[in-house]
């Protein structure tokens, strides 16, 4: 009789915790990753921190970091742009690539106190060489860049990322990419992904849309036709 009755009062513990916490997540097939010599396990430590104490940041979670990270080095890109610095954290996951790449990130921010916490995390991380930091209004700073770009990241002004995809579309190499940050928390800008789901010219994918999303959007490689017409 006592033990039916302290099953039972788990089983009411239980079934009160789910109602309190929602349901569990199943555990992920992901591990944390693992540093490949002294530098990397560095740059991971700063990551780490940064991720521990995000002080309203609003920085990307690690998994969309890790995105960034085998996205650029697997496209060997060499030109890769940040709309929005914050205190550095995504510049830094994407420097782990380009470190490799022989790349350069051109990062843009308005905020002079995101930016110098930005530049300390950067050299703290040994990344400082990789990075230039604009500051200003990026709506107005990305008029001086010139391409081609292998990669965009855009993660700042939510109203302003169709008017950023307008300007800088045309500087993103055939085959580079765009990629699109809270397209799910909060949802992503309706003219932004309207542009970048019905141009005939752009592929687009929704990924890790259970936490903030993030878009992917390649510029496709024009088909020209060959001379001598079509055999």
């Amino acid at each position: 009789m006592r033990i039916a009755l302290a099953l039972a009062c788990l089983a009411g513990a239980l079934l009160l915790a789910g109602a309190a916490f929602g349901p569990q997540r199943q555990d992920s097939l992901e591990k944390p990753p693992l540093a490949l010599g002294e530098a990397e396990a560095k740059i991971l430590a700063v990551l780490a921190e940064l991720d521990s104490s995000r002080r309203g940041n609003m920085n990307v979670p690690e998994n969309d970091g890790r995105l960034l990270r085998l996205l650029i080095q697997t496209m060997n890109a060499k030109q890769v742009v940040e709309i929005g610095t914050s205190n550095g954290y995504s510049g830094i996951w994407m420097c782990l690539a380009l470190r490799e790449t022989g790349g350069e990130l051109i990062t843009h921010d308005i905020d002079p106190a995101r930016i110098e916490m930005a530049r300390a995390n950067f050299e703290r991380a040994g990344v400082s060489d990789l990075i230039t930091i604009v500051e200003g209004d990026a709506h107005e700073t990305v008029k001086r860049l010139e391409g081609p770009i292998d990669l965009l990241f855009i993660d700042a002004d939510k109203p302003g990322y169709h008017d950023y995809l307008v300007k800088l579309l045309p500087k993103v190499r055939e085959g580079g990419l765009i990629l699109g940050h809270n397209m799910q928390r909060p949802a992503g800008q309706p003219e932004y992904v309207e542009a970048i789901t019905t141009d005939p010219a752009l592929e687009t994918l929704f990924l890790h849309m259970e936490g903030a999303g993030m878009s992917v959007t390649m510029k496709k490689k024009s088909m020209r036709e060959k001379s001598g017409g079509a055999r």
